[in-house]
């Protein structure tokens, strides 16, 4: 993923039709498959001056897929007016310094207790699975490892450090780990069952918020595992660990809140 940052300074008497201009030129940024996401901000300071960020799946697919593609005309017809009012337009790559601040939500990491919380429940599942008639010959040879990857996984996914991509090799390893194992619906089920039954053992947070999240991620993530573990599967092989957050409900917190929130339990 690669950022590409543009930044404006709109004359007085074009500033009108400046936002409207955008909102027409972001129907092919939605329509792009080269776009992952966007955003215009306009300065606080100086309402001329405006920042837009784009997120390109890469350099390339930017300036040959986006720009030689079917929806450029579209945008730069929209934007084509406001061409001449830019300052700086170049492309940044994230450093991995990044973070929440201390008015965010926790993540679904930290509520769960953090890196402890999550081998706790690994080493709980799989003690649960080698007893168990569909799941115990999936891993009838598994690592002795395996339960400290899946946690490291699992902790990244939720938000934790990318430990599993540094030492593991993210996405591409741990899909590398179920092709080929055609996976059933029935194993899939009793897979979420045991770690639903494993958190609860180990006393994961059981809020409704945090559960329901950890098991919108397990759902997903089975569902897609068992796609991928089919005979003559061709799945996406280069993308980042997935970062699951609270969704639309965010943790139920003491003391006052916006109206709309969670009320008396």
């Amino acid at each position: 993923m690669v950022i590409e940052y543009i930044r404006y300074r709109v004359p007085q008497e074009r500033l009108d039709g400046f936002e409207a201009a955008y909102e027409r030129a972001a129907d092919a940024l939605r329509a792009a498959p080269q776009c992952v996401d966007y955003e215009l901000s306009r300065c606080l300071d100086e309402p001329a001056a405006y920042l837009l960020r784009i997120t390109w799946t890469s350099v390339d697919e930017h300036l040959r897929g986006f720009r030689g593609g079917p929806v450029f005309g579209r945008f730069f017809a929209a934007i084509r007016p406001y061409v001449e009012d830019i300052e700086e337009m170049r492309h940044y790559r994230p450093t991995g310094i990044s973070g929440s601040g201390g008015a965010a939500p926790p993540s679904l990491y930290q509520w769960a207790g953090g890196v402890d919380a999550f081998g706790r429940l690994c080493a709980a599942f799989y003690r649960l699975v080698r007893s168990d008639d569909l799941l115990a010959p999936i891993f009838a040879h598994m690592d002795p490892a395996h339960a400290h990857h899946v946690a490291m996984w699992l902790a990244e996914v939720f938000g934790g450090p990318a430990t599993y991509t540094a030492e593991r090799g993210g996405y591409r390893h741990m899909l590398g780990q179920h092709l080929g194992l055609a996976i059933s619906e029935a194993q899939r089920r009793r897979w979420v069952n045991l770690m639903m039954d494993a958190a609860d053992e180990v006393g994961l947070p059981d809020d409704p918020e945090f559960r329901a999240a950890f098991t919108g991620y397990l759902e997903w993530g089975t569902r897609l595992a068992v796609r991928n573990s089919q005979p003559g599967a061709d799945p996406i092989r280069q993308a980042p660990v997935p970062r699951w957050g609270w969704g639309v409900a965010p943790p139920y917190q003491e003391g006052p809140r916006p109206a709309g929130t969670r009320g008396a339990e």
